[in-house]
C-alpha cells in the first residue's frame, strides 16, 4: 500500500518538468494520476507511458487560465474517476525584463497561468472535495521568489508571493472539511523553464551564461547545485500524504539553503 493509494490526484503542467515527476512520485505512491497540460496531446501521451493500461493515469487538456477550460477538464476527471483528492497547480511560466520596460500583456499572461489557473482549480477541487466529505489536499507550487524577491522577475515574483496569500486562505476556509493548503518553495530546478532564462538573464544583466548559473542561479545556495525534480516530487508526497489540518497554511523551501527561514 502506497502512501497515497487509491487517491485521485491532478497536478497541472504535468507533461514535463517538476509537474511529470509529481505525476510519476503521486503513481508509484498508488494514486490515480491526472497529467493536466495545455499540450493535451503531450498530456495523453504523459499519461500513456506511465500506465498503458489507462487505469491508473489519463491525460486532460486543460489552459489553466481559461475557466471554461479548467471546469470542463475537471468535470471529466470526476466523470471518468469519480473524485479529487489532490490538488497540484503547478504549470507556470517565465518572463524576464525589467518592471519598465514590461509589456503588460506579458504581465496579464503570467497571471493569468500562475494566479487565475491557482484560484480557478481550486475553487473547482474545493467544490469536489467538500462535497465528498472525506477532506483533500491542495499544493501550490511556489519558489524560493515567493519568499524573496530578483531583479527581471517582477510579475513572477508578484505571483509566486501571491500563492502563499491564496494557500493560506484556502488552509482558513477548507479546514472545517478537512482540505488542506500548502505550498513547495523549490530553488532553481533545471527544467526547460529555467534552461530558457540562462541566455535571456545573461542578455538583460550583460554577463555570460555560466556567470548567470554560477554568481545568480547557484550563488546563494550551501553546495553550488540545482535543486532537482525528485527533490520537488518527494515534498510533494509529504504534503498530499500528511492527512492531519496540523499541517496546512504552510510553506516549504526545496533550495539547497538557498532560502532559509
Amino acid at each position: 500500500m502506497g502512501k497515497l493509494q487509491d487517491k485521485v490526484a491532478v497536478v497541472t503542467g504535468a507533461a514535463g518538468g517538476i509537474g511529470k515527476e509529481i505525476a510519476h512520485a503521486f503513481f508509484k505512491e498508488g494514486a490515480k494520476v491526472v497529467i493536466a497540460d495545455l499540450n493535451g496531446a503531450q498530456a495523453a501521451a504523459t499519461a500513456k507511458e506511465m500506465d498503458p493500461s489507462g487505469k491508473r493515469a489519463v491525460g486532460v487538456a486543460m489552459d489553466v487560465g481559461n475557466e471554461a477550460a479548467v471546469d470542463a477538464g475537471m468535470g471529466e476527471v470526476l466523470k471518468t474517476l469519480g473524485r479529487i483528492d489532490v490538488l497540484v497547480s503547478n504549470a507556470g511560466i517565465q518572463h524576464i525584463a525589467a518592471i519598465d520596460e514590461l509589456e503588460f500583456s506579458a504581465w496579464k499572461k503570467l497571471m493569468a497561468v500562475h494566479l487565475d489557473g491557482a484560484f480557478l482549480t481550486t475553487r473547482a477541487a474545493l467544490k469536489a472535495m467538500y462535497k465528498q466529505g472525506d477532506g483533500g489536499s491542495i499544493i501550490y507550487m511556489g519558489s524560493v521568489h515567493s519568499k524573496l524577491a530578483s531583479p527581471l522577475k517582477g510579475p513572477y515574483v508578484t505571483a509566486k508571493h501571491g500563492l502563499l496569500g491564496l494557500a493560506r486562505v484556502v488552509a482558513k476556509e477548507g479546514a472545517a472539511h478537512k482540505v488542506r493548503a500548502n505550498v513547495i518553495c523549490p530553488g532553481y530546478v533545471w527544467t526547460p523553464l529555467v534552461e530558457k532564462q540562462i541566455p535571456e538573464t545573461a542578455k538583460a544583466r550583460g554577463i555570460t551564461e555560466e556567470q548567470v548559473i554560477k554568481d545568480v542561479m547557484l550563488r546563494d545556495t550551501v553546495d553550488g547545485e540545482f535543486t532537482t525534480t525528485a527533490d520537488v516530487a518527494a515534498a510533494a508526497v509529504f504534503f498530499a500524504s500528511f492527512d492531519s489540518n496540523a499541517l496546512t497554511g504552510q510553506s516549504i523551501i526545496v533550495s539547497h539553503g538557498w532560502a532559509m527561514e
